[in-house]
Protein backbone atom coordinates (compact mmCIF):
# COMPACT_ATOMS: atom_id res chain seq x y z
CA UNK A 1 0.00 0.00 0.00
CA UNK A 2 1.37 3.66 -1.04
CA UNK A 3 2.11 6.01 1.62
CA UNK A 4 -1.38 7.59 0.48
CA UNK A 5 -3.96 5.20 0.01
CA UNK A 6 -7.12 5.30 -2.21
CA UNK A 7 -9.91 3.91 0.02
CA UNK A 8 -12.94 2.97 -2.80
CA UNK A 9 -16.59 2.99 -1.98
CA UNK A 10 -19.04 1.66 -4.11
CA UNK A 11 -22.52 2.40 -3.64
CA UNK A 12 -23.47 5.85 -2.15
CA UNK A 13 -26.14 4.69 0.21
CA UNK A 14 -26.70 4.74 3.88
CA UNK A 15 -23.84 1.80 3.86
CA UNK A 16 -21.77 3.58 1.55
CA UNK A 17 -21.75 7.19 3.24
CA UNK A 18 -21.97 5.21 7.09
CA UNK A 19 -18.43 3.48 5.57
CA UNK A 20 -16.61 6.79 4.46
CA UNK A 21 -17.67 8.41 8.07
CA UNK A 22 -16.13 5.22 10.13
CA UNK A 23 -13.10 5.41 8.15
CA UNK A 24 -12.65 8.95 8.74
CA UNK A 25 -13.39 8.43 12.49
CA UNK A 26 -11.14 5.62 12.68
CA UNK A 27 -7.88 7.78 11.73
CA UNK A 28 -7.86 7.29 8.29
CA UNK A 29 -6.55 10.21 6.86
CA UNK A 30 -6.24 8.78 3.05
CA UNK A 31 -7.99 9.58 0.02
CA UNK A 32 -11.82 8.51 -0.35
CA UNK A 33 -13.94 8.06 -2.62
CA UNK A 34 -17.40 7.14 -2.83
CA UNK A 35 -19.45 6.08 -6.33
CA UNK A 36 -22.91 6.03 -6.59
CA UNK A 37 -25.13 5.12 -9.59
CA UNK A 38 -27.78 8.03 -8.63
CA UNK A 39 -27.88 11.26 -8.97
CA UNK A 40 -28.77 11.76 -5.52
CA UNK A 41 -26.80 12.01 -2.37
CA UNK A 42 -26.53 9.25 -0.26
CA UNK A 43 -30.23 8.73 1.57
CA UNK A 44 -32.20 6.18 4.15
CA UNK A 45 -34.46 4.00 2.62
CA UNK A 46 -36.58 3.46 5.28
CA UNK A 47 -38.50 6.96 5.12
CA UNK A 48 -39.20 6.30 1.62
CA UNK A 49 -42.15 3.51 2.42
CA UNK A 50 -43.09 5.39 5.71
CA UNK A 51 -43.10 9.42 6.83
CA UNK A 52 -41.91 10.55 3.35
CA UNK A 53 -44.32 8.78 1.25
CA UNK A 54 -47.18 10.05 3.51
CA UNK A 55 -45.85 13.22 2.93
CA UNK A 56 -45.13 14.30 7.07
CA UNK A 57 -41.12 14.48 6.45
CA UNK A 58 -39.19 16.56 4.36
CA UNK A 59 -37.14 16.08 1.45
CA UNK A 60 -33.95 17.25 3.58
CA UNK A 61 -34.31 14.85 6.34
CA UNK A 62 -33.85 11.21 4.11
CA UNK A 63 -30.04 12.54 3.41
CA UNK A 64 -27.60 10.80 5.65
CA UNK A 65 -25.07 13.44 6.07
CA UNK A 66 -26.00 17.29 5.24
CA UNK A 67 -24.61 18.57 2.19
CA UNK A 68 -21.70 19.94 2.65
CA UNK A 69 -20.15 17.03 4.91
CA UNK A 70 -18.51 15.45 1.86
CA UNK A 71 -16.43 18.05 1.53
CA UNK A 72 -15.75 19.05 5.09
CA UNK A 73 -14.43 15.09 5.55
CA UNK A 74 -12.66 15.20 2.05
CA UNK A 75 -14.80 12.54 0.47
CA UNK A 76 -15.09 12.48 -3.06
CA UNK A 77 -18.48 11.83 -4.18
CA UNK A 78 -19.22 10.66 -7.45
CA UNK A 79 -22.61 10.30 -8.25
CA UNK A 80 -24.94 9.33 -11.33
CA UNK A 81 -21.85 6.67 -12.46
CA UNK A 82 -22.16 3.67 -11.80
CA UNK A 83 -19.47 0.91 -11.63
CA UNK A 84 -19.48 -1.37 -14.20
CA UNK A 85 -16.36 -3.39 -13.47
CA UNK A 86 -13.50 -4.45 -11.11
CA UNK A 87 -9.99 -5.46 -12.22
CA UNK A 88 -8.77 -7.34 -8.79
CA UNK A 89 -5.62 -7.66 -10.21
CA UNK A 90 -4.98 -3.98 -11.45
CA UNK A 91 -7.08 -2.76 -8.24
CA UNK A 92 -9.01 -0.79 -10.46
CA UNK A 93 -12.51 -0.14 -10.83
CA UNK A 94 -14.03 0.86 -14.24
CA UNK A 95 -17.24 3.29 -14.47
CA UNK A 96 -19.99 3.56 -16.98
CA UNK A 97 -18.45 6.57 -18.28
CA UNK A 98 -15.40 4.69 -19.42
CA UNK A 99 -13.22 6.62 -16.07
CA UNK A 100 -10.89 3.96 -14.05
CA UNK A 101 -9.97 4.60 -10.47
CA UNK A 102 -6.75 2.60 -8.66
CA UNK A 103 -7.91 1.31 -5.21
CA UNK A 104 -5.86 -0.06 -2.27
CA UNK A 105 -9.15 -1.17 -0.39
CA UNK A 106 -12.27 -1.16 -1.83
CA UNK A 107 -15.56 -2.34 0.09
CA UNK A 108 -18.77 -2.93 -2.05
CA UNK A 109 -22.01 -1.70 -0.26
CA UNK A 110 -24.24 -2.10 -3.78
CA UNK A 111 -27.17 -3.18 -1.81
CA UNK A 112 -30.42 -4.82 -3.43
CA UNK A 113 -32.72 -4.05 -6.01
CA UNK A 114 -36.66 -4.47 -6.20
CA UNK A 115 -37.37 -8.18 -7.34
CA UNK A 116 -39.65 -7.79 -10.65
CA UNK A 117 -43.18 -9.28 -10.95
CA UNK A 118 -42.29 -12.06 -14.02
CA UNK A 119 -46.09 -12.22 -15.69
CA UNK A 120 -46.98 -10.54 -18.95
CA UNK A 121 -47.85 -6.79 -18.91
CA UNK A 122 -45.79 -5.98 -16.09
CA UNK A 123 -43.29 -3.89 -18.05
CA UNK A 124 -46.07 -1.61 -19.21
CA UNK A 125 -46.25 1.64 -18.10
CA UNK A 126 -47.38 2.81 -14.81
CA UNK A 127 -46.29 -0.55 -12.73
CA UNK A 128 -44.27 1.17 -9.97
CA UNK A 129 -41.97 -0.36 -7.44
CA UNK A 130 -40.71 1.27 -4.55
CA UNK A 131 -37.21 1.08 -3.66
CA UNK A 132 -35.29 4.84 -4.37
CA UNK A 133 -35.80 8.29 -3.71
CA UNK A 134 -37.27 9.00 -7.22
CA UNK A 135 -39.45 6.04 -6.59
CA UNK A 136 -41.22 7.59 -3.57
CA UNK A 137 -41.29 10.77 -5.25
CA UNK A 138 -43.38 9.73 -7.86
CA UNK A 139 -45.82 7.15 -5.51
CA UNK A 140 -46.53 9.95 -3.30
CA UNK A 141 -47.54 12.32 -6.23
CA UNK A 142 -49.98 9.72 -7.59
CA UNK A 143 -51.19 8.86 -4.16
CA UNK A 144 -54.50 11.16 -4.34
CA UNK A 145 -58.05 10.40 -2.49
CA UNK A 146 -60.34 7.99 -4.52
CA UNK A 147 -57.84 6.88 -6.88
CA UNK A 148 -57.55 2.91 -6.91
CA UNK A 149 -54.25 1.74 -6.00
CA UNK A 150 -53.57 -2.36 -5.91
CA UNK A 151 -50.48 -3.82 -4.14
CA UNK A 152 -49.06 -6.95 -5.32
CA UNK A 153 -47.60 -7.88 -2.36
CA UNK A 154 -48.09 -7.95 1.25
CA UNK A 155 -44.67 -8.25 2.60
CA UNK A 156 -43.52 -4.88 4.54
CA UNK A 157 -43.41 -2.59 1.96
CA UNK A 158 -46.38 -3.84 0.64
CA UNK A 159 -48.27 -3.05 3.66
CA UNK A 160 -46.27 -0.07 4.28
CA UNK A 161 -47.34 1.14 1.35
CA UNK A 162 -51.00 0.69 1.48
CA UNK A 163 -50.98 2.21 4.76
CA UNK A 164 -49.87 5.28 3.01
CA UNK A 165 -51.90 5.00 0.39
CA UNK A 166 -55.24 4.65 2.72
CA UNK A 167 -53.75 7.56 4.52
CA UNK A 168 -53.77 9.73 1.52
CA UNK A 169 -57.44 8.33 1.19
CA UNK A 170 -57.08 6.07 -1.98
CA UNK A 171 -58.98 2.68 -2.36
CA UNK A 172 -56.75 0.02 -1.62
CA UNK A 173 -56.39 -3.68 -2.74
CA UNK A 174 -53.75 -5.99 -1.98
CA UNK A 175 -53.08 -9.19 -3.25
CA UNK A 176 -50.89 -12.00 -1.86
CA UNK A 177 -50.03 -15.00 -2.67
CA UNK A 178 -49.98 -16.55 0.84
CA UNK A 179 -52.96 -17.14 3.16
CA UNK A 180 -51.92 -14.04 4.89
CA UNK A 181 -49.94 -11.08 4.95
CA UNK A 182 -46.24 -12.16 6.32
CA UNK A 183 -46.66 -15.64 6.55
CA UNK A 184 -43.39 -16.95 5.96
CA UNK A 185 -41.95 -14.34 8.66
CA UNK A 186 -44.40 -14.56 11.38
CA UNK A 187 -46.13 -17.36 11.22
CA UNK A 188 -50.28 -17.28 11.28
CA UNK A 189 -50.97 -16.27 15.03
CA UNK A 190 -49.05 -12.61 14.56
CA UNK A 191 -49.70 -12.53 10.85
CA UNK A 192 -53.15 -11.78 11.09
CA UNK A 193 -52.74 -9.23 13.50
CA UNK A 194 -51.27 -7.04 10.45
CA UNK A 195 -53.96 -8.67 8.13
CA UNK A 196 -56.77 -7.31 10.51
CA UNK A 197 -55.10 -3.82 10.98
CA UNK A 198 -55.30 -3.39 7.39
CA UNK A 199 -58.28 -4.21 6.87
CA UNK A 200 -60.05 -2.41 10.03
CA UNK A 201 -58.23 0.31 8.04
CA UNK A 202 -60.66 -0.37 4.68
CA UNK A 203 -58.12 -2.28 2.65
CA UNK A 204 -58.99 -4.89 0.51
CA UNK A 205 -57.31 -7.65 1.44
CA UNK A 206 -57.21 -10.63 -1.00
CA UNK A 207 -54.63 -13.65 0.03
CA UNK A 208 -54.37 -16.97 -1.50
CA UNK A 209 -54.26 -14.80 -5.22
CA UNK A 210 -51.74 -15.24 -7.72
CA UNK A 211 -51.22 -12.85 -10.25
CA UNK A 212 -51.02 -14.10 -13.77
CA UNK A 213 -51.03 -11.06 -15.93
CA UNK A 214 -50.85 -7.33 -15.97
CA UNK A 215 -53.44 -5.16 -18.61
CA UNK A 216 -53.17 -2.35 -20.44
CA UNK A 217 -55.81 0.03 -19.78
CA UNK A 218 -58.75 0.79 -22.42
CA UNK A 219 -58.29 4.54 -22.72
CA UNK A 220 -54.40 4.33 -22.76
CA UNK A 221 -52.66 0.81 -24.35
CA UNK A 222 -49.21 1.59 -22.91
CA UNK A 223 -50.25 2.12 -19.44
CA UNK A 224 -51.56 -0.77 -17.38
CA UNK A 225 -55.23 -0.73 -16.23
CA UNK A 226 -56.11 -3.99 -14.62
CA UNK A 227 -54.34 -6.78 -12.84
CA UNK A 228 -55.74 -10.25 -13.78
CA UNK A 229 -55.83 -13.25 -11.42
CA UNK A 230 -55.10 -17.00 -11.82
CA UNK A 231 -59.30 -17.73 -11.19
CA UNK A 232 -59.49 -15.13 -14.08
CA UNK A 233 -61.22 -12.34 -11.79
CA UNK A 234 -59.91 -8.55 -13.24
CA UNK A 235 -59.01 -5.99 -10.19
CA UNK A 236 -58.86 -2.49 -12.23
CA UNK A 237 -56.10 0.13 -11.09
CA UNK A 238 -55.29 3.76 -11.23
CA UNK A 239 -51.79 2.87 -9.87
CA UNK A 240 -50.04 -0.63 -9.70
CA UNK A 241 -46.94 -1.13 -7.28
CA UNK A 242 -45.40 -4.06 -6.95
CA UNK A 243 -43.96 -5.65 -3.73
CA UNK A 244 -42.80 -9.16 -3.68
CA UNK A 245 -39.22 -8.70 -2.65
CA UNK A 246 -35.72 -8.06 -3.32
CA UNK A 247 -32.19 -9.13 -4.72
CA UNK A 248 -29.15 -8.21 -3.82
CA UNK A 249 -26.83 -6.21 -6.53
CA UNK A 250 -24.09 -8.92 -6.84
CA UNK A 251 -23.56 -8.41 -10.49
CA UNK A 252 -20.45 -6.63 -10.22
CA UNK A 253 -19.04 -8.83 -7.61
CA UNK A 254 -19.87 -12.52 -9.96
CA UNK A 255 -18.20 -10.69 -13.01
CA UNK A 256 -15.39 -10.31 -11.10
CA UNK A 257 -15.46 -14.01 -9.72
CA UNK A 258 -15.63 -13.12 -5.91
CA UNK A 259 -17.47 -15.95 -3.83
CA UNK A 260 -21.19 -14.78 -3.91
CA UNK A 261 -24.49 -16.88 -2.92
CA UNK A 262 -27.46 -14.95 -2.14
CA UNK A 263 -25.25 -11.72 -1.67
CA UNK A 264 -21.47 -11.38 -1.53
CA UNK A 265 -20.49 -13.85 0.74
CA UNK A 266 -18.43 -12.52 3.71
CA UNK A 267 -17.29 -13.30 6.90
CA UNK A 268 -17.65 -12.26 10.27
CA UNK A 269 -14.96 -9.58 9.20
CA UNK A 270 -17.34 -8.79 6.59
CA UNK A 271 -13.98 -9.06 3.95
CA UNK A 272 -14.46 -10.82 0.92
CA UNK A 273 -12.89 -13.66 -0.70
CA UNK A 274 -10.31 -11.33 -1.83
CA UNK A 275 -8.42 -9.50 1.43
CA UNK A 276 -8.58 -5.95 -0.25
CA UNK A 277 -12.58 -6.10 -1.02
CA UNK A 278 -15.04 -6.29 2.09
CA UNK A 279 -18.41 -5.69 1.50
CA UNK A 280 -21.26 -4.31 4.06
CA UNK A 281 -25.27 -3.44 4.06
CA UNK A 282 -28.10 -5.07 1.81
CA UNK A 283 -25.39 -7.19 -0.71
CA UNK A 284 -23.48 -8.71 2.72
CA UNK A 285 -24.17 -12.37 2.96
CA UNK A 286 -22.46 -12.56 6.09
CA UNK A 287 -21.31 -15.21 8.84
CA UNK A 288 -22.31 -14.34 12.12
CA UNK A 289 -20.70 -15.54 14.81
CA UNK A 290 -23.71 -15.83 17.71
CA UNK A 291 -25.77 -17.62 14.83
CA UNK A 292 -23.54 -19.54 13.58
CA UNK A 293 -24.26 -19.11 9.83
CA UNK A 294 -24.29 -17.36 6.77
CA UNK A 295 -26.92 -14.00 7.30
CA UNK A 296 -28.04 -11.54 4.71
CA UNK A 297 -30.09 -9.07 5.80
CA UNK A 298 -32.21 -6.18 3.97
CA UNK A 299 -32.54 -3.83 6.72
CA UNK A 300 -31.62 -0.45 8.43
CA UNK A 301 -29.86 -1.28 10.82
CA UNK A 302 -27.58 -3.50 9.11
CA UNK A 303 -26.76 -0.76 6.63
CA UNK A 304 -25.84 1.46 9.75
CA UNK A 305 -23.70 -0.78 11.61
CA UNK A 306 -21.81 -3.22 9.49
CA UNK A 307 -19.84 -0.40 7.52
CA UNK A 308 -18.12 0.15 10.95
CA UNK A 309 -16.86 -3.09 10.72
CA UNK A 310 -15.94 -3.34 6.89
CA UNK A 311 -14.22 0.44 8.42
CA UNK A 312 -11.80 -1.55 10.94
CA UNK A 313 -11.20 -4.58 8.51
CA UNK A 314 -9.69 -2.17 5.58
CA UNK A 315 -7.52 -0.66 8.10
CA UNK A 316 -6.36 -4.16 9.19
CA UNK A 317 -7.81 -4.22 12.62
CA UNK A 318 -9.44 -6.91 13.91
CA UNK A 319 -13.33 -6.38 14.08
CA UNK A 320 -16.23 -9.08 13.69
CA UNK A 321 -20.13 -7.67 13.43
CA UNK A 322 -22.61 -9.95 15.58
CA UNK A 323 -25.25 -7.42 16.20
CA UNK A 324 -28.35 -9.26 16.57
CA UNK A 325 -30.65 -8.42 13.13
CA UNK A 326 -32.93 -5.82 13.96
CA UNK A 327 -35.98 -3.91 12.16
CA UNK A 328 -39.02 -1.65 12.67
CA UNK A 329 -42.69 -0.81 10.80
CA UNK A 330 -45.10 2.13 11.45
CA UNK A 331 -48.45 1.25 9.83
CA UNK A 332 -51.48 3.34 11.03
CA UNK A 333 -51.31 3.69 14.86
CA UNK A 334 -49.10 0.82 14.94
CA UNK A 335 -45.43 0.82 15.62
CA UNK A 336 -43.18 -2.29 16.21
CA UNK A 337 -39.63 -3.20 16.61
CA UNK A 338 -38.01 -6.93 15.70
CA UNK A 339 -34.98 -8.18 17.51
CA UNK A 340 -33.28 -11.37 16.36
CA UNK A 341 -33.42 -14.28 13.59
CA UNK A 342 -35.83 -16.83 13.31
CA UNK A 343 -37.33 -18.66 10.21
CA UNK A 344 -40.42 -21.12 10.21
CA UNK A 345 -38.54 -24.15 11.10
CA UNK A 346 -36.11 -22.33 13.84
CA UNK A 347 -38.52 -22.39 16.77
CA UNK A 348 -40.98 -24.61 18.36
CA UNK A 349 -42.63 -22.18 20.89
CA UNK A 350 -44.91 -18.60 20.35
CA UNK A 351 -45.11 -16.86 23.55
CA UNK A 352 -47.24 -14.08 23.71
CA UNK A 353 -47.00 -11.10 26.43
CA UNK A 354 -49.81 -8.75 26.37
CA UNK A 355 -52.99 -8.63 24.16
CA UNK A 356 -53.00 -9.30 20.39
CA UNK A 357 -56.44 -7.92 19.61
CA UNK A 358 -55.28 -4.57 21.17
CA UNK A 359 -52.14 -4.19 19.67
CA UNK A 360 -50.58 -4.04 22.13
CA UNK A 361 -48.15 -7.04 22.66
CA UNK A 362 -44.64 -8.78 22.38
CA UNK A 363 -44.73 -11.78 20.57
CA UNK A 364 -41.09 -14.64 21.58
CA UNK A 365 -40.20 -16.84 19.45
CA UNK A 366 -37.99 -19.62 20.77
CA UNK A 367 -36.15 -23.12 20.61
CA UNK A 368 -35.45 -25.19 22.98
CA UNK A 369 -36.97 -22.90 25.63
CA UNK A 370 -34.03 -20.11 23.99
CA UNK A 371 -35.41 -16.97 22.42
CA UNK A 372 -34.14 -16.55 19.27
CA UNK A 373 -36.30 -13.80 18.17
CA UNK A 374 -38.94 -11.09 19.84
CA UNK A 375 -41.31 -8.87 18.32
CA UNK A 376 -42.85 -5.69 20.15
CA UNK A 377 -45.44 -4.20 19.19
CA UNK A 378 -47.14 -0.34 20.61
CA UNK A 379 -44.53 -1.54 23.47
CA UNK A 380 -41.26 0.12 23.83
CA UNK A 381 -37.60 0.24 25.50
CA UNK A 382 -37.60 -3.33 25.55
CA UNK A 383 -35.12 -3.59 22.78
CA UNK A 384 -32.20 -4.13 25.39
CA UNK A 385 -33.49 -6.69 27.68
CA UNK A 386 -35.00 -8.55 24.27
CA UNK A 387 -31.10 -8.59 23.27
CA UNK A 388 -29.90 -9.98 26.17
CA UNK A 389 -31.81 -12.52 26.68
CA UNK A 390 -31.51 -13.36 23.07
CA UNK A 391 -27.56 -13.55 23.79
CA UNK A 392 -27.57 -15.50 27.44
CA UNK A 393 -28.96 -18.70 25.49
CA UNK A 394 -30.77 -19.01 28.72
CA UNK A 395 -33.47 -21.37 28.59
CA UNK A 396 -36.71 -19.45 29.46
CA UNK A 397 -39.84 -20.61 31.53
CA UNK A 398 -42.71 -19.63 29.19
CA UNK A 399 -45.10 -18.74 32.08
CA UNK A 400 -42.82 -16.16 33.48
CA UNK A 401 -42.00 -14.57 30.08
CA UNK A 402 -45.83 -14.75 29.14
CA UNK A 403 -46.39 -12.37 32.17
CA UNK A 404 -46.47 -8.57 31.97
CA UNK A 405 -45.48 -8.30 35.43
CA UNK A 406 -42.30 -10.13 35.27
CA UNK A 407 -39.93 -7.35 33.86
CA UNK A 408 -38.36 -9.05 31.23
CA UNK A 409 -34.01 -8.22 32.60
CA UNK A 410 -35.07 -10.04 35.73
CA UNK A 411 -35.47 -13.26 33.69
CA UNK A 412 -31.62 -13.25 33.08
CA UNK A 413 -31.61 -13.65 37.02
CA UNK A 414 -34.31 -15.88 37.43
CA UNK A 415 -34.03 -18.85 39.29
CA UNK A 416 -36.12 -20.97 37.14
CA UNK A 417 -34.20 -20.51 34.33
CA UNK A 418 -30.73 -22.16 33.51
CA UNK A 419 -27.68 -21.42 30.46
CA UNK A 420 -24.39 -19.75 30.33
CA UNK A 421 -25.77 -16.63 31.83
CA UNK A 422 -25.74 -13.44 30.01
CA UNK A 423 -23.76 -10.76 27.91
CA UNK A 424 -24.58 -7.70 27.68
CA UNK A 425 -24.77 -5.99 24.44
CA UNK A 426 -25.46 -3.00 22.81
CA UNK A 427 -29.43 -2.02 22.73
CA UNK A 428 -30.46 0.46 19.53
CA UNK A 429 -31.96 3.77 20.64
CA UNK A 430 -35.39 3.14 22.15
CA UNK A 431 -38.23 4.61 19.37
CA UNK A 432 -40.93 7.10 20.35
Amino acid sequence: MSDSPTFVIVGAGLAGATAAGALRADGFDGRIVLLGAEPHQPYERPPLSKEYLQGSATRDTVFVHPPDWYADNQVELRLDDPVTGIERRAHEIVTSAGSRLRYDKLLLATGAGPRRLPVPGADLAGVRYLRSLDDSDHLQAALRPDIRVVIIGAGWIGLETAAAARTAGAHVTVLEHAELPLLHVLGPQVAKVFADLHTDHGVDLRCGVTVDAIKPSPDDPGTAGTVVLADRAEVDADVIIVGVGATPNIDLARSSRLNVDNGILVGADLGTSDPDITAAGDVANAYHPLLHRQLRVEHWANALHQPVVAAKTMLGKPAAYDRLPYFFTDQYDLGMEYTGYTDPYGHDQLVIRGDLKTREFIAFWLHDQRLTAAMNVNTWDVTEPIQQLIRSGDQLDFTRLADPNVALDQLLSDPQVTGPGGRRSEAYPPRT
